[in-house]
């Protein structure tokens, strides 16, 4: 579970890095600072992807008190997004070293 954990984190880092890249790049050409949104950068995984967003930014009946919270996420920078879910799978998957040292029984 743990080694799922770390793979999944790798991969979050790693969009992270690419979309970031992405940014710098656009924003050298533009001049001007260009953030990518979440929304915009999962819209662009596909057609499934683009309905999902599309479906997570209409308000819902159930989940009322998460629409404002998942709207405010989807607008945020995506590499921050990606970031921030890399280093919380990392802390969920993260072994702590031994108390007592390394040649502990």
């Amino acid at each position: 579970m743990r080694f799922m954990l770390r793979f999944a984190s790798f991969l979050a880092l790693v969009a992270g890095v690419l979309v970031a890249s992405v940014d710098a790049i656009q924003s050298v050409s533009a001049s001007q600072p260009v953030l990518t949104p979440l929304a915009t950068a999962l819209a662009a995984g596909g057609p499934s992807t683009a309905a999902l967003v599309q479906s997570l930014e209409r308000p819902h009946a159930g989940i009322a008190m998460l629409d404002p919270l998942i709207r405010w996420s989807l607008q945020q920078p995506a590499f921050v997004f990606l970031f921030l879910i890399a280093l919380m799978l990392w802390m969920i998957g993260y072994k702590r070293p031994p108390v007592a040292g390394r040649f502990s029984a």
